[in-house]
């Protein structure tokens, strides 16, 4: 999970802990993001994109996709059009305006693990 805000991030993860899906591990910026994925290789990644560092959470979802085929839910309050185009180098799975409800995210996740023909 990618997520710059703690609160936001213990939030998200307890509610998938809960639901059954294992995080493992949570980034505040772009470049531990992709440290993360190449270390890890999970199945998606939640991305928010406003992040800490230079670089946002699409350069981060771009960066996963193409070099390690990780693909991204965004769970953003920044999902205008032209965030949404820019987005779409990274082949997102979904997106989910913030702020969200806990149900939201696991159905958003559930759907993106059907859709990749992964399990939790």
């Amino acid at each position: 999970m990618v997520e710059d805000d703690h609160l936001v991030a213990m939030d998200v993860e307890a509610t998938l802990n809960e639901a059954g899906f294992q995080v493992v591990a949570i980034a505040g910026s772009a470049e531990e993001a992709f440290a993360i994925g190449l270390a890890e290789r999970p199945d998606i990644a939640i991305m928010d994109i406003g992040l800490f560092g230079d670089r946002d959470g699409v350069d981060a979802a771009i960066q996963l996709c193409r070099e390690i085929n990780v693909r991204c839910i965004f769970a953003t309050a920044y999902h205008d059009l032209v965030t949404r185009k820019r987005a779409e180098a990274a082949a997102p799975l979904g997106w989910l305006a913030k702020p969200y409800q806990p149900e939201a995210l696991v159905r958003a996740v559930r759907r993106a693990l059907v859709e990749l023909g992964a399990t939790s």
